[in-house]
């Protein structure tokens, strides 16, 4: 890549040192002609000393010279001023012959800001001197004579050669200078930009690029590090899942070979074992039974959570007091919390707080919140739910004084197959799919479930919803 970009770069400039020789020689003959153009078109080329020259020079018309800010003056052969009008820039009317070849000098000088045209009466013997103010000068001409020397020939040659040749080589080393310095501020931002989408390529996805530039490479590393972000970031969660996928396997596995185990083999026993009392057949059918339905559980809330991982996945929301709701749910829930030897305290205001709910959902929120709670704690715990408004959202929360759960394991409580019973026995295990099921319900109405809990601490479950419009 470098090689070619190079070389390209070399070839570009080559064809700019090639359009700069013939921009050179086109400048020198638009020179020229301009130098030529302009000699026909100033004041001081159209009235020059020769063409106003009178053997009389009192009858020299000077009108149109000092219409254009011009002068003129008429220098004897003692070198005295003997008429001036208009622009006069002679040091004083009496010149001595020195101070008139030092005059004559200076008129060719292209510091002075002026043009002068004398022309000499031999007739008459005195100069005429016609000055104008100098606008621009461009002054450029190749001369050639024809009765040149012949022994300069060589010389004049010689130079002119060695001029042209020290510029086309002056010119070419630049060229090649400049190409190169051109092409490296190119080559190496994309060679790092190579180097790095191999490593990207090669699966090395912490590869990053670091050019140090505000141009458009600059903006070129932003977007290749930002996609390399995102790839790393891609795959993170890609490895992620698998693991969670596998462990999924495993956990379903784990949870259906136990009762599924019980089913076969008090089934096998019922069905081999001879002289079976009545009483010894219904306990066998009851254990048949009971371990049937953990598996038909499991797999219950395994479609559920499946279905509401798809993206197909919707809830049908009405807009209902949340207050009522929660009111009508703990009074439901208040004969089960009597069963088992808890108190509780309701703090859920009297105000109307709207929002959308999907009830038949929802139910499955609490009816899994009022079910843990029952499960997993002792005698004579205490619940508390209230319901508040903080700004646009109405807050549920569901806390209890009970045996709490570890933050260790809080981090994850809301993961499939996580439970605060990690012996996942048949006594005091569901299907360790519940808190799973129930974030993905709040998720979807578009709202937030946080835990706050320590070991012998109780949980602390809260709800954010989004207030209805």
């Amino acid at each position: 890549m470098k090689r070619t970009i190079a070389n390209q770069f070399l070839i570009n400039y080559a064809l700019m040192f090639i359009i700069s020789i013939m921009v050179a020689v086109f400048a020198l003959i638009l020179m020229d002609f301009s130098s030529d153009v302009l000699s026909k078109t100033l004041s001081k080329n159209k009235y020059s000393a020769a063409s106003l020259m009178q053997d009389d020079y009192n009858r020299i018309n000077t009108t149109t010279v000092l219409e254009n800010g011009g002068g003129v003056q008429v220098i004897s052969k003692d070198y005295e001023v003997v008429f001036s009008s208009g622009l006069n820039t002679l040091p004083k009317d009496k010149l001595t012959t020195s101070e008139f070849t030092e005059f004559l000098m200076a008129t060719n000088s292209r510091d002075i800001p002026y043009g002068y045209s004398i022309e000499y009466n031999d007739t008459e013997q005195f100069w005429l001197v016609v000055t104008f103010p100098t606008s621009i000068r461009l002054e450029f001409a190749i001369v050639h004579n024809k009765d040149f020397a012949s022994a300069d020939m060589q010389n004049v040659a010689g130079a002119i050669v060695a001029i042209v040749l020290f510029y086309l080589l002056l010119l070419a080393i630049s060229t090649l200078i400049y190409s190169k310095i051109t092409s490296i501020g190119i080559v190496n931002p994309l060679k790092k930009l190579s180097i790095s989408a191999r490593r990207l390529r090669d699966g090395d996805y912490s590869a990053r690029v670091d050019l140090n530039l505000k141009n458009e490479f600059g903006e070129l590393q932003d977007t290749f590090n930002a996609m390399a972000e995102k790839i790393e970031q891609e795959t993170s969660l890609r490895k992620q899942s698998v693991e969670n996928r596998k462990k999924l396997i495993l956990d379903i596995s784990h949870d259906l070979k136990n009762p599924l185990a019980s089913v076969m083999g008090y089934a096998d026993l019922c069905s081999n074992k001879q002289n079976l009392t009545k009483e010894e057949q219904d306990a066998y059918l009851d254990i048949i039974y009971e371990n049937s339905a953990r598996a038909n559980n499991l797999i219950t809330d395994l479609f559920e959570l499946s279905k509401m991982e798809s993206s197909e996945y919707a809830i049908n929301k009405t807009r209902i007091d949340v207050c009522e709701y929660i009111r009508e749910k703990m009074g439901r829930a208040i004969p089960i919390f009597d069963k088992a030897g808890f108190s509780y305290d309701f703090d859920i205001p009297e105000k109307e707080i709207m929002v959308m709910l999907d009830i038949a959902q929802m139910d499955r929120v609490f009816q899994n919140l009022v079910d843990n709670s029952v499960q997993y704690n002792p005698h004579d715990t205490k619940i508390k739910v209230s319901v508040m408004q903080r700004e646009d959202e109405a807050v549920i929360i569901f806390k209890d004084n009970g045996i709490g759960i570890s933050n260790e394991l809080s981090k994850d409580i809301f993961k499939p197959f996580v439970r605060a019973d990690r012996a996942r026995n048949s006594q005091t295990g569901g299907t360790g799919l519940g808190l799973a099921i129930v974030e993905k319900i709040i998720v979807a109405h578009g709202g937030k479930i946080r835990l706050i809990t320590d070991k012998n601490k109780g949980c602390e479950f809260i709800i954010t919803l989004p207030k209805a419009n």
